[in-house]
C-alpha cells in the first residue's frame, strides 16, 4: 500500500509540476513574444552577441529544449549559420539554470500565494497582458506545489531499506558512481524529455534525504547531455546543417561533462566554497533545507564554465560536427521553411520571425524581378531569352516561397496566442499573398513583350510613357517594401498621396492611348497589347498599396 501511496503522490507532483511549467511558459511568451522576435532578428555574426540571444530568449521562455528545437530550424531553413547556432545553444545551456533557482527557493512558503496571486488576474482582469502575467504567476506556483508534493512523496523511500540498496552504488563518493549517477540522469531525461522536469526531480529527492548532495550533482550533469535528445529528433529529416547543429549541442554537453568528470571532487569544494549553507546539514524534520541552492549553483556554474571554456573553439566545433557530418554525395540541399514534426516545439514569436524572414527574402526577389523586367523591355530589337527566362525562374521561386509561408502559419495559428501575435499572422499571410500577386503581374508583363515582333515596336510618346509609369509604379512598389524593413519608414499618408497620384497618371496614359487608337497609330494588336501592359503596371500598384496596410498592421500594437 505504501508503494500505491508514494507512486500517486509523486505523479500527481510531477503532473502539477509539468502543468505550471507549461502555463509560466506559455504565459512568458505571450508577454514577450513580440521581445524574442525583435532579439531573434537582431542576431549577428558575433558569437558572443549568439550567446546572449541564446541566454535571453532561454530566460523568457523557460525552455532550453524549445530553444535549440527553434535553433535547429532557423540553421535548416537557412536563416542562421552552423556558428551562430552553436553560440545561440551555448546560451540556451547558461539560460536554462535560472529554472534551478526559481525552484530552489523554499516551496512550502510560496506555492499556494503564488497560485492564489495569478489565479486574480489571470481570471478576471479585462487586460490579455495581465491575463498571460497571471498565467505565469499561476504556474510559478503550481511548480512549488508539484516540487513540494514530490518532496513530500519521496519522503518514505529514505527509510526503506530495499530501495536504498538498490541505489546504494550511485550512492558511493569514486569514479565508478560518478559515472553511474551522470549515465542514470542522461537516459531518464531523455524518456521525460525534460531537463527541468528531472533538475525538479533530483532537487526533490536530494532535499528528502533520498540521494546525497553528490549525487544529485552527477545526476544534473547527466541530464545536460539527455537533454540534447530534443534537438536531436527535431533534426530527424532536416538538412545537413540542422543536424550539425544539434550534434553541436550534443558533443558540446558531453565534452563539458567530460571535463567536469575528471574534477569532480574539487568541484563539489568550489561549490560548498561558493555558499556558506551546509548542504549536507539535516533540518529535524529530515530534510535538506539548503542542497537545492548548492545544486542550482552547480548547474549554472558548469554551464557557465563549459561556455567560457568552449567558446573561442565555436569555429572547430563546427568543423568538427562538420566532419563527422558531411554533406550528401550527390544532393545539393537548398535551405527551406521546415515545419516540424511537431508544432508544439515551435514558439508563436520564433515562427513569426521566421516567417518574417521568408517574407524578407520574398520582398528580395520581386525587387529582382522589377529590375530584370525594366532592362528586359529596354532592348527595342530582340529581347534577351536569358532575362526572360531569369524573370519566370524568379516567379516560380515566389509561388514556392508563398506557400511554404502559407502552410507554415496556418500550422502556427492552431498554436495558442496573443492578439498581437494572431493579427501580425493574419498580416503576413497578407504580405505573401500580395507578393505573389505582384510577381505574377511582372510575369505578364514580360511575356507581354514577345507580342512586339517584326515591324511592331513601342516607340515615340507611347515608349517614353510607359516607361515613366514603370518607373512610378517601382518606385511605389520599393516605398513600401522599406517599410516591411524597418517599420519607421512606412508613412501611410505618404503611401495614399503617392498611390493616388499614380492612379491619376495611368487615367491620363489611358485617355492618350484611347486617342492614338481612334487616329491609327497603332496596329489592333499593338494597341490591345499596350492596354494590358498598362493594367499589369496598375495591378501592381494596387496589390503594393494592399501589402502596405498588411506591413502596417503587422507592425501596429494591439496592447
Amino acid at each position: 500500500m505504501e508503494a500505491f501511496n508514494i507512486i500517486y503522490t509523486l505523479l500527481g507532483g510531477l503532473g502539477m509540476f509539468f502543468f505550471g511549467m507549461k502555463f509560466m511558459s506559455d504565459g512568458l511568451q505571450a508577454i514577450a513574444g513580440d521581445a524574442i522576435r525583435k532579439i531573434i532578428n537582431s542576431l549577428t555574426s558575433n558569437r558572443f552577441m549568439a550567446v546572449g540571444v541564446g541566454l535571453v530568449v532561454t530566460c523568457l521562455i523557460q525552455s532550453s529544449s524549445v530553444t535549440t528545437v527553434m535553433t535547429v530550424g532557423f540553421v535548416n531553413a537557412g536563416l542562421m549559420s552552423l556558428t551562430q547556432a552553436i553560440g545561440v545553444i551555448f546560451g540556451a545551456n547558461i539560460g536554462t539554470t535560472i529554472t534551478g533557482w526559481i525552484i530552489s527557493i523554499k516551496v512550502d512558503k510560496y506555492g499556494l500565494l503564488l497560485v492564489g496571486l495569478g489565479f486574480i488576474p489571470g481570471l478576471f482582469s479585462k487586460s490579455e497582458k495581465w491575463q498571460h502575467v497571471g498565467k505565469s504567476v499561476l504556474g510559478v506556483g503550481l511548480v512549488f506545489i508539484g516540487l513540494q508534493t514530490m518532496s513530500a512523496a519521496f519522503v518514505p523511500l529514505r527509510e526503506n531499506q530495499a530501495f536504498l540498496d538498490s541505489i546504494a552504488y550511485f550512492s558511493g563518493e569514486h569514479y565508478g558512481a560518478y559515472l553511474a549517477s551522470i549515465m542514470m540522469g542522461c537516459l531518464l531525461t531523455m524518456i521525460v524529455q525534460s531537463s527541468s522536469a528531472m533538475l525538479g526531480i533530483t532537487m526533490a529527492l536530494a532535499t528528502s534525504g533520498v540521494i546525497p548532495y553528490h549525487t544529485a550533482i552527477t545526476l544534473v550533469l547527466g541530464e545536460n547531455i539527455g537533454t540534447t535528445i530534443t534537438a536531436l529528433l527535431a533534426s530527424v529529416g532536416g538538412n545537413v546543417n540542422a543536424k550539425r547543429a544539434a550534434r553541436a549541442h550534443a558533443c558540446f554537453n558531453i565534452f563539458g561533462v567530460s571535463v567536469m568528470l575528471t574534477i569532480l571532487p574539487y568541484y563539489f569544494g568550489l561549490v560548498d566554497s561558493l555558499i556558506p549553507l551546509d548542504p549536507r546539514f539535516a533540518a529535524p524534520d529530515g530534510s535538506f533545507p539548503y542542497v537545492a541552492q548548492h545544486i542550482a549553483l552547480a548547474h549554472s556554474l558548469f554551464n557557465i564554465s563549459a561556455t567560457i571554456l568552449f567558446i573561442p573553439f565555436i569555429n572547430q566545433l563546427a568543423s568538427f560536427v562538420t566532419k563527422i557530418t558531411p554533406d550528401r554525395e550527390g544532393v545539393k540541399e537548398t535551405p527551406h521553411l521546415l515545419m516540424l514534426g511537431d508544432p508544439s516545439n515551435m514558439l508563436p514569436a520564433v515562427s513569426i520571425a521566421q516567417a518574417e524572414s521568408e517574407l524578407k527574402k520574398m520582398n528580395d526577389i520581386v525587387e529582382r524581378m522589377l529590375k530584370v523586367s525594366k532592362d528586359f523591355w529596354l532592348d527595342e530589337h530582340e529581347p534577351d531569352p536569358k532575362k526572360h527566362a531569369k524573370i519566370l525562374d524568379y516567379e516560380r521561386i515566389t509561388d514556392n516561397i508563398h506557400k511554404e509561408i502559407t502552410v507554415f502559419l496556418c500550422y502556427v495559428m492552431e498554436k495558442p496566442m496573443s492578439r498581437q501575435q494572431s493579427e501580425q499572422v493574419q498580416a503576413m499571410i497578407k504580405i505573401s499573398d500580395e507578393l505573389e500577386s505582384v510577381a505574377d503581374y511582372i510575369e505578364r508583363l514580360a511575356n507581354y513583350r514577345d507580342r512586339f515582333k517584326n515591324a511592331e515596336s513601342l516607340n515615340g510618346e507611347s515608349r517614353a510613357e510607359f516607361f515613366g509609369f514603370m518607373d512610378e509604379v517601382t518606385a511605389f512598389y520599393a516605398l513600401v517594401a522599406n517599410g516591411l524593413d524597418d517599420s519607421r519608414q512606412l508613412n501611410m499618408e505618404v503611401i495614399r498621396a503617392k498611390d493616388q497620384e499614380i492612379q491619376l497618371v495611368a487615367d491620363s496614359i489611358r485617355e492618350k492611348h484611347i486617342d492614338r487608337i481612334s487616329k491609327g497609330v497603332y496596329q489592333p494588336v499593338t494597341a490591345l497589347t499596350y492596354s494590358d501592359m498598362v493594367v499589369a503596371l496598375r495591378k501592381i500598384r494596387a496589390h503594393s498599396y494592399l501589402m502596405a496596410g498588411a506591413v502596417e498592421k503587422f507592425h501596429t500594437s494591439f496592447d
